[in-house]
């Protein structure tokens, strides 16, 4: 290898520590984040863990001993595979493949059994078939938590049920029944997307340079080629109307104004390298802030790693 092209490990490690990262908003379903002053790897590094190796629970294995509902049991099953729980990953373990018993410490158990009955209350004149018919829809609430081993000791019921009670899973006619049983384990979004913690996504900071004065109508027309609030008009001393950059960050990159010859010479889109905007938005029991905390661990286990390797591959003599 040509040393030449080695990165100096000390400007790196300046260059990390140079760095900054600033909230924007957050809240435990979202939250945007400004890495400045980053490689664009780095960022892309945590989007892939987040995906990747952030564990969730998920229904894995579904027993289905009575179903005749209209939905086929594998679209049933795949269906309560997505259902997002409650469940905290971080109190449980990762089932090894070869066990056959299903333990609390690695797996989580739930039961369905639901009936659809003609709803005695309904009047005569009724036509909605969801007032006529008791559990018409079966919704994520109807899975119940059945406590494996020393579970009731350590949980709270409220925190075993699924994320969101008002899942739209199957509906019956009446005299339809499901009868199931399920197992949700840990696992991670590079197993399954259902273990997907969340999604997230980064862009860098858009720069929009306007090279010369631009008035009046055309004016009215550069703001339009822009999404709202990235170009705004101002009234100067002697009464023109000329554009201005407001705000370059609101702005989608549509390159809308290139489809303008009167006015596309006047615009200079660029973007900052070393500003990346990151998105995180939560769709599991983790808050968006505890996902990215997680996937700065495992990245941190990874450098401990590589470091670790790096240290024994030194220690032995290199072969000529």
């Amino acid at each position: 290898m040509d040393a030449k092209n080695v990165k100096d490990p000390e400007s790196s490690a300046n260059a990390l520590a140079s760095g900054r990262i600033e909230i924007i908003s957050m809240d435990p379903l979202e939250m945007e984040l400004d890495f400045i002053g980053y490689d664009i790897s780095i960022i892309n590094a945590y989007r892939r863990i987040i995906l990747a190796e952030v564990a969730t629970m998920a229904i894995e294995k579904v027993y289905m001993y009575n179903n005749t509902s209209i939905v086929q049991d594998e679209v049933l099953a795949h269906r309560l595979g997505l259902v997002p729980l409650k469940v905290d990953p971080r109190f449980f373990e990762f089932r090894n493949k070869d066990e056959t018993e299903w333990g609390a410490q690695d797996s989580v158990k739930y039961e369905m059994k639901v009936r659809c009955t003609k709803n005695q209350e309904a009047s005569a004149n009724e036509t909605n078939a969801d007032v006529l018919y008791v559990n018409r829809k079966v919704l994520s609430s109807s899975l119940k938590w059945v406590p494996l081993g020393n579970q009731p000791d350590i949980f709270q019921e409220s925190n075993m049920q699924p994320l969101h009670q008002d899942i739209l899973l199957a509906k019956m006619n009446c005299g339809h029944e499901i009868n199931l049983e399920a197992f949700a384990v840990k696992g991670i979004g590079s197993d399954h997307a259902k273990f997907q913690p969340g999604m997230c996504w980064y862009r860098m900071l858009p720069e929009i340079e306007i090279t010369r004065e631009v008035e009046g109508k055309q004016a009215d027309l550069l703001q339009t080629c822009f999404s709202p609030g990235v170009i705004d008009i101002v009234t100067t001393a002697n009464g023109k109307r000329i554009a201005k950059v407001k705000d370059a960050r609101n702005d989608s990159c549509s390159r809308n104004v290139f489809q303008h010859d009167s006015i596309k010479d006047a615009v200079k889109l660029t973007r900052k390298t070393d500003h990346i905007i990151f998105y995180m938005e939560s769709h599991s029991v983790l808050k968006s802030y505890e996902i990215l905390e997680e996937a700065v661990k495992i990245m941190s286990a990874k450098c401990d790693t590589l470091l670790g390797e790096i240290e024994k591959h030194l220690e032995t003599p290199m072969e000529t």
